[in-house]
């Protein structure tokens, strides 16, 4: 069983930028694949971001590539979303989400097995 908790939402105008964390109780973290996702309400839940395992790949959802950054430490069990130039379109509820799949970069709601409860996410413009 993996616990995570997400932190660092809140209320940021467009342009500007938050650090999102989510630490994980497993003493077993680096074995998982990591993710963000995001739900807005009315839609459906979309990836975000995503790294393996080891912190070797990475890969971002269309909307995001070239702003947003994930990076995990697995010293400290904690994956973390630098989100920059945000835009009003990225106000969300932001998930973290683990995995174990140990190919590739999971992608998909599906891959993943355990759930944060989300942290809110509201640029202004």
């Amino acid at each position: 069983q993996v616990q995570l908790v997400e932190s660092g939402g809140g209320l940021v105008q467009a342009g500007g930028s938050l650090r999102l964390s989510c630490a994980a109780s497993s003493r077993s973290f680096s074995s998982y694949a990591m993710g963000w996702f995001r739900q807005a309400p009315g839609k459906e839940r979309e990836v975000v971001a995503a790294i393996n395992w080891s912190g070797g790949n990475t890969n971002y959802g269309d909307s995001v590539k070239g702003r947003f950054t994930i990076s995990r430490g697995n010293a400290k069990n904690t994956v973390y979303l630098q989100m920059n130039s945000l835009k009003p379109e990225d106000t969300a509820v932001y998930y973290c989400a683990a995995s174990r799949l140990r190919v590739g970069v999971p992608m998909t709601p599906s891959e993943y097995t355990y759930w944060g409860q989300g942290t809110q996410v509201t640029v202004s413009s």
